[in-house]
């Protein structure tokens, strides 16, 4: 289903509570939040805590207090997707009334996986058609705890992204059948963003280009449900110096750890516009300054002048953020 156009914009900032936020993640936060106040969108902070048994103690205080101390804000209460599961069980009904949805009883680490967001440097292993279940599939959920897939037959789905143009994707051929419930009783990721970006009435999602074949997939769900779904804007992803995609394993990069080595909010920002493309070289930077630079039109020429769609994080920029 395509957006109203006269619908009010709005953009969510969706961190995962498993652990301390990185430097990669500042920058996809400050850039969404950036381009939403320049463009008078309202900010959703949703917390996306359904990953069960990755989610820390005290990650949910963490991950805002983060987002707080970069200077970040947003518009109404903290969302947060474990306290109420019903949206979820009432899409996964609407799925199984299709007669396009089946039980699949598979591996404890893959049920687990999928309550996670994927990346591309992961890797995925096709689900094959031939490992259905026979016909028909019963048309009502007969167990919450049980891992449940959707049917996802070959075929091109076209994803218009407003900073990368149009992508063309075939999840039936990379993925196969999605799994969009899992044993532990909770929705799969695929499931649980196109579920929540529509009652929570977000039109455009900002995140990194690595989530770009998900776009397909929740493209593809939301059509099924009868959903809108969002505008997409996939930003360039940021590696570490080891050529991986940043992550929670770089310690030192850690958002709380930078903080307590003394570095600024204006500092992270202005390397945030740098490493993109919005500035010319990397200098402190206030928060307005950065929403003056965020329009659509300045990240999108910024990303095409780089002609690159990723970003190091090295020795040398964490010197720089932790210069006095």
């Amino acid at each position: 289903m395509k957006l109203d156009p006269n619908r009010p914009r709005a953009t969510r900032l969706a961190p995962t509570p498993s652990g301390a936020l990185h430097v990669g993640n500042a920058r996809t936060f400050l850039l969404n939040w950036a381009l939403a106040r320049h463009e008078g969108w309202r900010v959703t902070l949703r917390l996306e805590d359904l990953d069960i048994g990755r989610v820390k103690d005290g990650a949910h205080a963490t991950a805002i207090a983060d987002l707080a101390d970069l200077g970040l804000d947003w518009d109404g209460e903290v969302e947060v997707q474990s306290r109420d599961l019903m949206p979820y069980r009432a899409m996964l009904t609407r799925l199984a009334e299709s007669g396009e949805l089946f039980r699949c009883d598979r591996s404890r680490s893959e049920i687990r996986s999928a309550a996670s967001a994927p990346h591309a440097e992961d890797g995925e292993t096709r689900y094959p058609p031939e490992l259905r279940p026979p016909e028909p599939w019963p048309r009502v959920i007969q167990a919450w705890e049980a891992n449940h897939r959707l049917r996802v037959e070959p075929r091109d789905e076209h994803v218009f992204d407003e900073l990368l143009g149009e992508r063309t994707f075939n999840p039936g051929l990379e993925a196969g059948d999605l799994v969009v419930w899992t044993k532990l009783g909770v929705p799969a990721y695929q499931l649980a963003v196109v579920v929540d970006d529509a009652r929570h009435g977000i039109t455009d999602v900002v995140r990194g280009d690595d989530l770009l074949a998900s776009a397909a997939r929740q493209q593809l769900l939301a059509r099924l449900l009868g959903l809108p779904h969002a505008r997409w804007w996939h930003l360039p992803l940021v590696y570490g110096d080891d050529g991986k995609r940043l992550a929670k394993r770089h310690g030192a990069h850690s958002l709380r750890a930078l903080f307590e080595r003394g570095v600024k909010r204006e500092r992270i920002a202005g390397w945030a516009a740098w490493s993109i493309g919005l500035v010319p070289e990397r200098a402190p930077l206030s928060l307005d300054a950065l929403v003056a630079a965020t329009s659509p039109d300045a990240l999108r020429a910024a990303i095409s002048t780089r002609n690159s769609h990723s970003c190091v994080f090295g020795d040398g920029d964490l010197g720089w953020l932790c210069e006095s």
